[in-house]
């Protein structure tokens, strides 16, 4: 166990069991030089408990570094919830876990995610004022998070291909839920000639009914013609496998975690591919969380999601005179402000 702690560089690891309401839950706080720790709460089945420890250390690892490079007052945490086998008092388990956090002194500020509701983040709210995104806050973090990785889009684009219009691109979406589908809205306004795939098809027939998009195949998405890629779904599709077949110059979209390890970011930036990292791209919905817990204007905050594009370009300049991949210039920089 303190191995885990040591190699991840975490400051805290919390546990909690509530017999009353059957709560079983892990909160880890990585780094707080920046601020208080922010991340979600996951509420999921796990296997094991070690699979819950090292998913909750993991996330609560990346939020530090996408805190730091989206210049938010607070470092990276994340909770998870095992999900119970036997039934269970959905309030009763939300307000235990509101004590949970409570009883850390605001060093831990908790968030909906995986599996978890605004309403759930009502009944924490009940116990402690360290949660963001409550029915109060009446804040989609899809829209903002869409919004963050269109700019980092139209910077990929100026960087890459020395185009300023993003009029007649073939982007490839892969994935058109809630940020895929906003995301799709705002390329299609600038006239992108989208190709979608979705493992629902709903969905699909949504954009070509929206946006006039072209639909594919999941398996084919990879091979699609087209100047960007945008992966929008699940994470781990940057792999041996799917990268050779990738036929864009450019790779940019709202999916956590989109290199199945480190060596797929060296393989992109050697065939040339520009890749923006995931955790940069995609931090709006961070910055809507982060800036709406301090009750900033929604003005203000698309402002500063606006501003990742040029977070972006930065990085993609490094990257070219370094010949160094743009995910370890990322990385470079949110570890001299976490650990310098």
């Amino acid at each position: 166990m303190f191995e885990k702690i040591e190699r991840a560089d975490l400051n805290e690891l919390h546990f909690r069991y509530d017999k009353s309401s059957g709560l079983r839950a892990i909160i880890a706080i990585h780094n707080t030089r920046l601020g208080p720790a922010l991340g979600g709460c996951r509420f999921i089945a796990y296997n094991n408990d070690d699979d819950a420890i090292d998913d909750v250390i993991r996330l609560a690892r990346g939020m530090s570094y996408k805190a730091a490079i989206a210049n938010v007052p607070q470092g990276g945490g994340k909770a998870v919830i095992l999900k119970p086998m036997e039934a269970f008092d959905r309030q009763d388990l939300f307000q235990a876990f509101g004590r949970f956090i409570h009883d850390l002194g605001g060093r831990y500020i908790t968030a909906v995610d995986s599996g978890s509701l605004i309403r759930d983040m009502d009944e924490v709210a009940i116990n402690t004022p360290y949660v963001s995104g409550t029915s109060k806050d009446g804040h989609d973090p899809s829209p903002v998070t869409a919004l963050g990785v269109y700019a980092g889009i139209r910077a990929a684009v100026q960087h890459q291909l020395q185009r300023d219009s993003l009029k007649g691109l073939r982007i490839a979406v892969q994935g058109v839920g809630n940020v895929g589908h906003a995301l799709a809205a705002l390329l299609h306004k600038d006239g992108v000639k989208l190709i979608v795939s979705d493992v629902d098809d709903n969905r699909v027939h949504r954009c070509v009914t929206d946006f006039g998009a072209t639909v594919v195949a999941t398996d084919d998405i990879y091979g699609v013609d087209c100047e960007l890629f945008a992966p929008c779904g699940l994470g781990g599709i940057l792999n041996a496998k799917t990268i050779p077949k990738l036929r864009c110059s450019i790779v940019a979209g709202a999916a956590n975690n989109q290199l199945s390890d480190d060596s797929q970011g060296d393989l992109l930036h050697k065939k040339g591919i520009l890749y923006a990292p995931d955790y940069v791209i995609n931090a709006g919905g961070l910055i809507q969380v982060s800036l709406g817990y301090l009750k900033k204007t929604d003005s203000e905050i698309n402002q500063r999601t606006i501003a990742l594009g040029s977070t972006l370009t930065d990085l993609f300049e490094r990257s070219r005179a370094d010949n160094t991949p743009p995910e370890q210039i990322a990385n470079r920089v949110a570890e001299a402000l976490l650990f310098d």
